[in-house]
């Protein structure tokens, strides 16, 4: 069973878990397109878990969380998602289910270094990675009283089609193909950037996986936001458009975030498969048919009222 199915990292894994050879049942408050391998059950997780004990699944991979961009860092809704999730995860030991994966936090660290071990000290400084580490410390703890194995999937930073606009990646993108300036901050955070559909094949390879406790999920490479932001007005013929430092820097930014991946490649035996600028690509490629069906879709309109 997979919960946020629909979601930004919810839908490729849903197509990495059925491309493994699972059966998925796909959980998710409006069901999606139909899919071989996967049967759909729409429910709001918040309101209850009742489905879990309808589909009594063997694995669960549980990404249904409030993801508001700009707003889930300190949305009280962090706290109602807490809950759910220990609810969910009582219901499916209750249904006979034995593996758990779920999905963690980069926010759930000390920023206080560069490259972070899944070791590293953990003291998030904002309420969603202070809800992703409480929820990790409780569920551990029950899985291991449940006899549930559990894994928790630290994510870093990710990208790809379905990201909200308002992200890094498609912050620049969307203003370089309409031909419009792109202003960001000075840019020299280095951060680890891993495209959202390895992110879902990591999952699959974890929900696959006996390996429990913390597991990074991202590339183990760091790159400065500059050296991101060039590569895509490279891409996109827009370096003159590109506007370096435009924007201040936010307060308490950390110089660096990045993964140390050696368990996610050596206990697990998974690594990304999507280079960097093949990533960047097909986000552009993705981008740029969106707004072309837009485009039609507006003028379509604008000849119905002519």
């Amino acid at each position: 069973m997979l919960t946020g199915a629909t979601g930004f990292i919810g839908r490729h894994t849903l197509s990495a878990l059925t491309q493994a050879g699972h059966e998925v049942h796909a959980v998710a408050r409006r069901r999606g397109p139909a899919k071989a391998g996967v049967i759909w059950h729409e429910a709001d997780l918040l309101a209850g878990c009742e489905v879990v004990g309808e589909v009594k699944p063997e694995i669960l991979v549980h990404l249904a969380w409030y993801a508001e961009h700009g707003k889930f860092w300190s949305s009280p809704e962090n706290v109602r998602w807490v809950e759910a999730s220990l609810a969910l995860l009582r219901a499916f030991a209750v249904a006979g289910g034995r593996r758990v994966v779920m999905a963690g936090t980069c926010a759930e660290y000390e920023w206080s270094r560069d490259v972070y071990q899944e070791s590293a000290p953990l003291r998030p400084t904002t309420l969603y990675g202070a809800a992703k580490h409480g929820l990790h410390v409780v569920a551990s703890a029950f899985a291991e009283q449940a006899g549930l194995s559990l894994a928790w999937g630290r994510l870093f930073f990710l990208y790809g089609p379905f990201e909200a606009p308002g992200r890094f990646v498609p912050s620049l993108v969307l203003p370089l193909l309409r031909r419009e300036s792109a202003g960001m901050t000075e840019g020299s955070q280095r951060r680890d950037f891993l495209h959202v559909a390895d992110a879902g094949a990591a999952f699959t390879a974890l929900a696959d996986s006996p390996v429990t406790g913390a597991i990074n999920v991202a590339s183990g490479r760091a790159i400065a936001l500059r050296e991101l932001a060039v590569q895509i007005a490279q891409l996109l013929d827009g370096g003159e458009l590109l506007q370096i430092g435009a924007r201040p820097t936010p307060a308490g930014e950390p110089p660096a975030l990045v993964a140390d991946v050696r368990r996610l490649s050596e206990e697990v035996g998974w690594s990304p498969k999507i280079g960097l600028g093949d990533g960047l690509a097909s986000v552009i490629a993705w981008w740029r048919e969106r707004l072309s069906s837009e485009s039609q879709d507006h003028d379509r309109v604008e000849g119905r009222r002519a």
